[in-house]
């Protein structure tokens, strides 16, 4: 994946349709009204020639995209389907069920690894939290793209240019904390479930032993000690939850 300088491409003013890079679909999934009614907006004026797909849960997302392949049997599987997906990270499964960041990285990811070519701009409030796949995105063959929704309207269209050119732009989790998969994972199993230790290593299939290492290694990552602990008056259980969820570790 080319990482493309941001500041070059402002002051170059690379256009896509420069580059004969008109831009033929999109699919845009976000669940909240206002935001999906804006950012389409937004999009098709910069790009009126565009047909725009809009849908609001991770489901659904998965649907469109195979009623695509469908469509496209010419296509090789792994080649990209689309000019571009534009993704919030807090998304609903399905209808009905509650928004989670959770569901939009793990749609993310699997779209990262089924179509290694995709371009995609994640349009989030909580870009932190792709610190859980930024192994997957750096690895990433196509486009990608972080812009957050408080940005302005004209660096959320130049982030968007640089995906559509297979660039990336991912410096708002270039200094975010990193942790191993299974350290990730005792942080959910503890904090999302509520489980102790001899019940995590139960479900990992570790020894109790290996889960307390697990914990000094994530606290020392996050910069928890007991000592600091005892200043702020809080156990090292609960300082851990805190930090891991300011750096948008665990929901």
């Amino acid at each position: 994946m080319v990482e493309v300088n941001l500041n070059k491409l402002v002051k170059n003013q690379i256009q896509l349709e420069s580059q004969n890079l008109k831009p033929k679909k999109i699919l845009v999934v976000d669940d909240h009204q206002m935001i999906l009614t804006g950012t389409l907006d937004v999009l098709k004026r910069q790009y009126p020639d565009t047909e725009f797909l809009q849908v609001k849960t991770a489901r659904d997302a998965l649907e469109e995209i195979a009623q695509i392949q469908a469509k496209q049997e010419d296509i090789e599987q792994e080649k990209a389907l689309l000019n571009l997906i534009v993704v919030d990270l807090s998304i609903p499964a399905s209808q009905g069920i509650t928004a989670t960041t959770d569901t939009g990285i793990e749609l993310i990811k699997q779209l990262l690894k089924q179509y290694p070519e995709q371009n995609f701009l994640v349009q989030s409030s909580y870009v932190k939290a792709l610190v859980r796949i930024k192994h997957e995105i750096d690895n990433h063959q196509g486009g990608f793209a972080i812009a957050d929704k408080n940005l302005p309207e004209s660096e959320m269209l130049i982030r968007t240019s640089l995906a559509l050119q297979g660039g990336t732009h991912t410096k708002d989790i270039k200094t975010a904390i990193e942790l191993k998969p299974e350290w990730l994972q005792v942080l959910r199993l503890a904090f999302d479930e509520g489980l102790m230790d001899k019940p995590i290593a139960d479900r990992m299939y570790k020894s109790e032993r290996a889960i307390r290492n697990y914990w000094t290694k994530i606290q020392d990552v996050l910069g928890v000690y007991p000592e600091d602990c005892k200043e702020c008056g809080k156990s090292l259980r609960i300082q851990t939850e805190i930090r891991a969820r300011e750096e948008g570790l665990i929901d």
